[in-house]
């Protein structure tokens, strides 16, 4: 599921959370983060490819690989 800006606003919309000037691009930032640290963990567990079965070790639950 790819998540767009309108479907992020929409979110915070039905949980009655305004979002202030800027938080979009925290929210943008936050999710740049989190996909390098997946991947920095995936380099670190010498993944080479991402899947399924393996995102929990990229998300940080451990797993055996």
């Amino acid at each position: 599921m790819k998540v767009n800006q309108k479907q992020i606003k929409q979110i915070f919309k039905q949980e009655q959370v305004q979002l202030g000037k800027g938080s979009m691009e925290l929210i943008n930032f936050e999710m740049y983060r989190l996909a390098r640290k997946m991947a920095k963990r995936c380099k670190e567990g010498n993944i080479k490819r991402l899947t399924p079965e393996l995102f929990g070790f990229a998300v940080g639950i451990r797993q055996d690989v």
